[in-house]
């Protein structure tokens, strides 16, 4: 075989093992494709249901939603991983991808069964935020995702195409002031994958400790990935406790990677789109004025885990409600015993002639 032929040959071999690639670097669509962020307004144009009226991410505007009862905390199986199992980190230019054992499962909280897929992150720039969905409009530093496919498939990409086929985890990361171990077990090797195409082994962790520790507070809607080919079969559960990373680690998330035209990979977030008649369900009651102010644990400290808490929900209204009830009766109390103090103060006033009572004398009438 001469020298030219030998070359074709390597770059048939190339493009196939790289074709073969594609769908182990999905992020949420199909795999690598040569569509950006910068070229949003086109993504309907190659692919129908970006176009489509029950797309993601959306704004969760906590005075329309609707509490669900029925709603039951999430279960998580598997996840927590030994060390011994590797699993493959990757860069494929449009975010930083982990891929996930089928060990991992949703086992509740969902009517069927979810196999994981893989998990990825959103994030901004060092001048601005990068979440996907927002929260009564507030954009939060980042998101993860957590893909699934639901049991009954065979498959994610036989999955995706139907209505109950995929469900997605998230959660907003936030900046705090400790490190988070468990984003460190990514973030600690993106300097490995720098540019789009590589990869790199990690050994397995806990995988739940990317997740709230609450997993009884979700918001729940029906959506699409928000990435080509935008496929409208997700069932989406947002988290409403926040996760906390370092900034170091933020910065490293931010400005470590690079896309596919070799520029910083940053703002890789699609914009909100509107519910079109979508219901948004909580599983709480939901009575936060601004997600803003999501306050962080009870004592206002941050917790040592990386979560922050943002929950607000009936519980608290009645304590508070309770709590008013009694400042108002101690009140009272208080007024009415400083009354009488005073009246008695004056009945005892020596400026003051004693009022002695006598009974009355009977008035003689002969």
């Amino acid at each position: 075989m001469n020298r030219a032929a030998m070359r074709v040959c390597l770059l048939l071999l190339a493009a196939l093992s790289r074709a073969g690639s594609d769908h182990s670097q999905e992020q949420e669509g199909p795999g690598h494709s040569h569509w950006s962020y910068e070229d949003q307004e086109h993504w309907g144009t190659d692919h129908l249901d970006c176009a489509g009226n029950r797309q993601s991410p959306i704004n969760v505007d906590t005075a329309k939603t609707i509490f669900s009862p029925q709603l039951r905390p999430i279960q998580l199986s598997g996840y927590s991983l030994p060390a011994s199992e590797k699993l493959r980190l990757i860069n494929n230019g449009h975010t930083v991808l982990l891929m996930l054992p089928e060990s991992l499962a949703i086992t509740g909280g969902y009517a069927q069964q979810y196999r994981a897929v893989q998990l990825h992150l959103h994030w901004g720039s060092p001048s601005g935020p990068g979440s996907e969905h927002t929260v009564n409009g507030h954009r939060f530093a980042a998101e993860i995702h957590v893909v699934h496919y639901n049991t009954k498939y065979n498959s994610f990409d036989e999955a995706k195409v139907q209505p109950d086929g995929l469900a997605v985890l998230g959660a907003f990361l936030e900046v705090g002031s400790r490190e988070n171990p468990y984003y460190q077990e990514i973030l600690q090797h993106l300097y490995k994958i720098q540019r789009e195409g590589e990869e790199v082994l990690v050994s397995g962790f806990n995988i739940a400790g990317l997740l709230p520790a609450n997993l009884k507070l979700y918001f729940h809607y029906n959506g699409s990935l928000t990435t080509p080919p935008c496929s409208q079969t997700v069932k989406w559960t947002i988290f409403n406790q926040t996760m906390l990373i370092s900034h170091y680690q933020m910065s490293m998330l931010v400005m470590s990677l690079r896309n596919d035209d070799g520029k910083p990979l940053q703002n890789n977030y699609r914009p909100v789109k509107d519910l079109h008649g979508r219901r948004v369900l909580a599983s709480f009651q939901t009575t936060l004025p601004s997600a803003k102010h999501l306050p962080a644990d009870s004592d206002g400290s941050e917790a040592a885990d990386g979560h922050s808490s943002s929950s607000f929900h009936a519980g608290d209204v009645l304590a508070i409600l309770f709590g008013v009830l009694f400042a108002i009766t101690a009140l009272a109390f208080l007024l009415y015993i400083y009354k009488h103090r005073n009246q008695n103060t004056r009945l005892d006033s020596p400026t003051k002639s004693k009022v002695i009572y006598t009974a009355a004398a009977t008035e003689n009438t002969a």
